[in-house]
């Protein structure tokens, strides 16, 4: 009987693997010696299946069991290929059309911990405070340690109105904290956009979905007749990535010629290389890209083009770092394959695998520059104000700028004041703004010494 398992076991598996390497440029790849090697550890893995269907205290489920076998093949790898079961394939697919169950967070492993690559804008998990780089050590009281990204996805998701409870560690902090977050359906609308002076235009892209571009194009195209562009913010903060084609598309669109980005793997068919084209818009005006540490994959993309380019400057954090293409290939019964394919290259040559993008202008968020500025205040010169029995300013403050009004038509008095609120808070989008004034002020002064 155990014969006969271990007969038909060897001859799934062997299908199995003649499947994988029947691919023509694939098999050039590998040598006769590297394939008696892999038949020999396929046969170890059979016979191990045949021991553990024989004589295991219970009888398994075999589907299971190599379905966690595949699953631990794959998480040897790298933290970012992972086998997709029907449900979770579709899942993946549902995430690039629209929407998903959850609390609204995009993982990666890092030293086999689960870690929050960024929380996307308006979730549950942004609304708590969660962070780019914390680390999620349980869920429900499970440790993650050795988990895969998949399975800490799918303890995590649930139906909407549910909670989870999923403990995290932050850089800084003295212990764990428990976050206990409703799920509710993730909307992903990946694009906003407002004026937030006149002429000065600000986008978010929170990930790049199947109509990011679409979205992004007809977004600016109905402001830009309300109004001339002077000048444009893209924020790509917590943007944990999404579609290569969406990214190519959206940096495509301010630049008229070159390299936007190109991939290089083992096999001649993964290296492309993706050139931006003349499309006969003229979006000649100012562009910053605000970034930080939750900006990776597809975000890192357009940001690492604008910056070769010198198109645009980069203001912020450094950027995640996640510089590999992953490719999706079906397979039978609705499930999927992510298997990390390529690494991608920004224009200059670039590979930032695991190093990230360091803006031009770095500017940490505010919350780190308050703590920096009363550290300088407690130990540092004082100023006048911090003097004792200082004199008062009795000015009437002439001569003061005043704060510039926002004449955007239809700008309704809530929205003044929550762009009020945002700037005054976001000193990155702050130094943003001024860098693009700054730009302007520029343009216009060189303009006059040349008449």
């Amino acid at each position: 009987m155990i014969a006969v398992k271990k007969i038909v076991c060897s001859f799934w598996i062997f299908c199995l693997v003649l499947l994988l390497i029947s691919h023509q440029s694939a098999l050039a790849q590998i040598s006769q010696q590297e394939r008696e090697k892999t038949y020999k550890q396929l046969e170890l893995f059979a016979n191990v299946l045949s021991i553990i269907q024989d004589h295991y205290v219970t009888e398994i489920d075999t589907r299971k069991i190599i379905n966690g076998a595949v699953n631990g093949m794959l998480l040897s790898l790298d933290p970012h290929s992972s086998y997709l079961g029907p449900e979770n394939f579709r899942m993946l697919q549902n995430e690039t059309r629209g929407s998903f169950p959850g609390i609204g967070i995009e993982i990666t492993i890092v030293n086999h911990i689960v870690t929050i690559v960024s929380p996307i804008e308006g979730t549950p998990a942004h609304k708590a405070g969660l962070k780019a780089k914390d680390s999620i050590i349980k869920i429900e009281n499970e440790p993650t340690k050795n988990m895969s990204a998949m399975q800490a996805v799918n303890k995590i998701r649930g139906p909407k109105g549910t909670q989870v409870t999923i403990t995290v560690y932050r850089k800084g902090w003295d212990e764990a904290k428990d976050f206990i977050l409703t799920r509710d359906i993730i909307p992903l609308q990946s694009v906003k956009t407002f004026f937030l002076e006149p002429g000065f235009l600000y986008a978010r892209i929170t990930n790049f979905q199947s109509d990011t571009t679409k979205d992004f194009k007809t977004a600016l195209r109905k402001l830009k007749k309300q109004q001339p562009i002077n000048g444009l913010i893209l924020d790509l903060r917590n943007n944990p990535g999404g579609l290569l084609n969406q990214a190519v598309s959206v940096a495509d669109y301010f630049l008229k010629k070159g390299l936007i980005v190109y991939t290089k793997g083992r096999l001649e068919e993964q290296n492309m290389t993706f050139h931006a084209r003349n499309t006969g818009e003229r979006n000649y005006y100012p562009v910053v890209i605000l970034v930080n540490g939750g900006s990776a994959s597809a975000a890192e993309i357009v940001a690492g083009a604008i910056q070769d380019h010198k198109r645009g400057i980069l203001v912020g954090t450094s950027t995640f770092g996640k510089g590999s293409v992953q490719t999706i290939v079906p397979l039978p019964d609705g499930a999927g394959l992510r298997l990390t394919t390529a690494y991608y290259y920004t224009p200059s040559g670039r590979s930032i695998q695991a190093q990230g993008i360091t803006p031009d202008v770095v500017i940490q968020p505010q919350e780190q520059q308050n703590e920096m500025a009363n550290k300088k205040k407690k130990n540092g010169p004082k100023r006048e104000v911090d003097l004792q029995n200082h004199l008062k300013n009795k000015s009437n403050n002439v001569g003061q700028t005043e704060k510039p009004e926002n004449k955007e038509k239809n700008l309704t008095v809530k929205e003044e004041a929550e762009i009020a609120r945002l700037l005054k808070s976001d000193n990155q989008l702050r130094t943003g703004l001024n860098i693009l004034k700054s730009v302007r002020l520029y343009s216009e002064f060189k303009k006059g010494i040349t008449q």
